[in-house]
């Protein structure tokens, strides 16, 4: 079990950090969110095009993998809505978020580097995988309904399209395009041009946890709200609980995950808290409140329940 805590302690650590470097200085609020617009714009994309682009693309048509965290996370998200929507009698852009936030996993800011210490082997393909997901299938879907909501169902073409030019303006899911054409081609990148990727990429995992603890340090946090309570529950427990059952579903129908450490590595990358741009694309639609709380309080209490996903799955 310390083995565990020393690889949760590690990344808290680091996100420690950059939580005191807020509250005490020497960084401001507004230059940690220009580190963060370093990590988004640049960091991250160099590790996402360096880890799909040196993979075989063979590795990324892994049905068993791709079908899970689709799977798990789409019926998270739908399981989300519908309780907040009729239940809790949320909107439908309250509703959509807290969907969101208990689907949307840090695959990239917190997932990475948990994994580069615990599944280092599998560590770039896992985050690839996810993106893939993430980027292409849950983040277009946050914001259609989100959009959707915002305009009572009008236009619904003119959503798509405004959402569309958004995505492919995005420095992610541009780096997924480019690293699956390279790795589809089979090149090489030549030393002058990977060598600077390397040198963004290696950057990724230390800068991204130093933001997420000066993202939460400067967080407007006044009231608590109930919502808090069922999207922490849905992403730090039923979330990473259906990625598990999909990825046991998917082998009983001859499309399972061969490699043990990838199956523990999507359960890993599914306990981890919601993604960085939660509570920014909340307050595009009047849901920071919520979200910024949901964030704060997941992420303190994903200390304990990361460690103990870590400690069921290296078993």
């Amino acid at each position: 079990m310390l083995d565990i805590l020393s690889i949760t302690g590690t990344v808290f650590v680091v996100m420690a950090a950059g939580f005191l470097a807020v509250r005490v200085g020497p960084f401001s609020s507004a230059e940690m969110q220009t580190l963060g617009k370093f990590v988004v714009n640049f960091a991250l994309p160099a590790l996402i095009l360096r880890a799909v682009s040196t993979q075989p693309i063979s590795e990324f048509a892994n049905i068993g993998y791709l079908g899970a965290v689709l799977i798990g996370s789409l019926s998270v998200f739908w399981a989300g809505y519908l309780w907040s929507r009729r239940i809790a009698g949320e909107t439908a852009a309250a509703s959509t978020f807290s969907a969101m936030g208990m689907s949307c996993a840090n695959s990239g800011f917190i997932g990475f580097p948990i994994l580069l210490i615990a599944l280092p082997d599998v560590a770039s393909n896992a985050l690839a995988l996810n993106m893939i997901v993430e980027n292409l299938v849950m983040i277009p879907l946050v914001l259609i309904l989100a959009e959707y909501s915002r305009t009572n169902g009008a236009k619904g073409t003119d959503t798509v399209r405004t959402i569309s030019k958004r995505l492919a303006r995005n420095p992610i899911v541009i780096a997924l395009v480019l690293g699956l054409g390279i790795s589809a081609s089979g090149l090489t990148l030549p030393s002058i041009i990977s060598r600077p990727i390397d040198m963004f990429a290696s950057a990724s995992a230390a800068v991204s946890l130093a933001v997420i603890g000066g993202t939460l340090a400067s967080l407007p946090l006044r009231e608590f709200k109930t919502a808090v309570f069922r999207i922490t529950t849905g992403k730090l427990i039923l979330h990473p609980l259906a990625v598990g059952v999909s990825l046991y579903g998917l082998s009983l129908i001859g499309f399972g995950v061969e490699d043990e450490r990838l199956i523990a590595a999507a359960i890993v990358l599914a306990s981890t808290p919601v993604m960085a741009i939660y509570p920014i694309l909340a307050q595009n639609y009047g849901e920071q409140k919520a979200a910024s709380l949901a964030m704060l309080v997941m992420t303190a209490v994903s200390f304990v329940t990361v460690s103990v996903v870590l400690a069921i799955t290296l078993n």
